[in-house]
């Protein structure tokens, strides 16, 4: 008897770009149904370009799991006394007042204990757990749904950029036929466009997030403005400098120090709370694939760091443009992320 296969799109609508990974479930199998990625050229454009992408790619479920981040999504870590989970959902919306600066009234709001996976913080007492809160402005809920419904798409789920980019990570660990170090602590960075995002992660818990408004569009803004090149010419040099890499890396040197810094001082706040160490840094995002930019993080976080592919250890259906899907592999971490997704639907 064949077993019925389930799929689900994961689609990260960026500033910059869609992306877009159809997974199916095939009993113990995960495929890629589907794979379709387009830039985006404005906001009023992008309810456009996800129409384009469902129609053009071959995607054939309508059930959608997304994802918002920017400045009016609030991610905190709180110690809060150990109650029930009935009462830490009671308890959770007047916590929240003491953490955002929004109304509580105008925000949609959701909490989660974290495992104690020995990763307490120094100073916490026995009688207190660490919770998760995540705030986010009912408007702009409101929007990204709007926007899928729009689209003629279902809206089944919307996270967080960042607990989907550590819900990849996951899910390339579960599907490698490795066995890897459970407790070790990793930094994931995502650099896309406008922003960057940080998830500092032990096993499968998420203990630090943070996203730092400087990334790929400040490379190029770096390169337009030392050599003297418009926007777009100072795009095409970042993707393919030729024999001009020195002046390309010469430019963008400062920015990348400052990133570097930005980082690096995430990482000595989570280490000073947490009393460990991050081990080892994965990159991923469009903003990754820059020219030596492993090599320059590994010298300022003095640890290895590396470049991963979320999509390693899925199979890929013979519709799908393979070797497209793996040159921007870097690129798709949120998306797959929230694909992933189907393993709990």
């Amino acid at each position: 008897m064949f077993r019925k296969s389930r799929s689900i799109l994961g689609l990260d609508i960026g500033s910059h770009s869609v992306k877009a990974i159809e997974l199916a479930q095939e009993g113990e199998r995960f495929v890629i149904n589907s794979y379709g990625q387009l830039d985006v050229k404005s906001e009023e454009t992008q309810r456009d370009v996800v129409r384009e992408i469902v129609s053009s790619y071959r995607i054939r479920t309508r059930r959608v799991v997304t994802a918002v981040s920017g400045r009016s999504v609030i991610v905190r870590y709180v110690s809060m006394l150990k109650m029930s989970e009935e009462d830490l959902q009671n308890a959770i919306k007047f916590e929240a007042d003491k953490y955002i600066p929004f109304e509580v009234e105008e925000v949609v709001l959701d909490c989660q204990r974290l495992e104690d996976e020995g990763l307490a913080p120094s100073e916490s007492g026995e009688q207190e757990m660490k919770v998760l809160l995540v705030a986010v402005k009912r408007s702009l809920i409101e929007d990204h749904v709007g926007l899928i419904q729009q689209s003629g798409l279902i809206p089944t789920i919307i996270d967080i950029d960042a607990f989907a980019l550590g819900n990849a990570f996951e899910f390339r660990d579960l599907m490698s036929p490795r066995m890897e170090e459970k407790e070790k602590v990793v930094a994931l960075i995502d650099i896309g466009a406008n922003k960057s995002n940080i998830n500092i992660k032990r096993g499968r818990v998420s203990y630090f997030t943070r996203e730092i408004y400087l990334a790929g569009n400040d490379f190029t803004d770096a390169i337009s403005k030392r050599l003297g090149l418009e926007t777009h010419e100072a795009e095409m040099l970042k993707k393919d400098p030729g024999d001009r890499i020195g002046e390309l890396m010469e430019a963008v040197a400062p920015t990348l120090e400052d990133l570097g810094n930005e980082i690096h001082l995430s990482f000595d706040y989570f280490e000073n709370q947490f009393d460990a160490e991050v081990e080892e840094v994965f990159l991923s995002g469009g903003g990754a694939k820059f020219p030596q930019l492993e090599e320059t993080f590994t010298r300022i976080f003095d640890r290895k760091t590396s470049l991963w592919d979320p999509t390693e250890n899925l199979d890929v259906s013979n519709q799908v443009d393979v070797d497209a899907l793996k040159d921007n592999a870097p690129q798709l971490a949120i998306a797959v992320g929230l694909a992933s997704r189907i393993r709990k639907d």
